[in-house]
């Protein structure tokens, strides 16, 4: 995997995924289960990517938002 994910992107994917989990947690004490469990999944999924550097869809896409030379992990 090469890190294809700028600071700033990361920071922003991290924030959304925060925001997500925390709506989930709040969507599913409410009793709306099909909402929480979306919010949860795309919360784990932003965070993940956060914290690794590496999106899947941007490889797939040719897409880097690293400005630097990408460095393998």
């Amino acid at each position: 995997m090469t890190i294809n994910e700028s600071s700033t992107d990361r920071i922003v994917r991290g924030v959304a995924g925060a925001a997500a989990l925390i709506g989930a947690l709040v969507a599913g004490v409410s009793g709306t289960v099909v909402l929480a469990a979306v919010l949860g999944v795309l919360g784990v999924i932003l965070a993940g990517t956060a914290a690794v550097g590496f999106c899947p869809i941007y490889r797939m896409l040719g897409i880097s938002t690293c400005k630097v030379p990408a460095a393998k992990v």
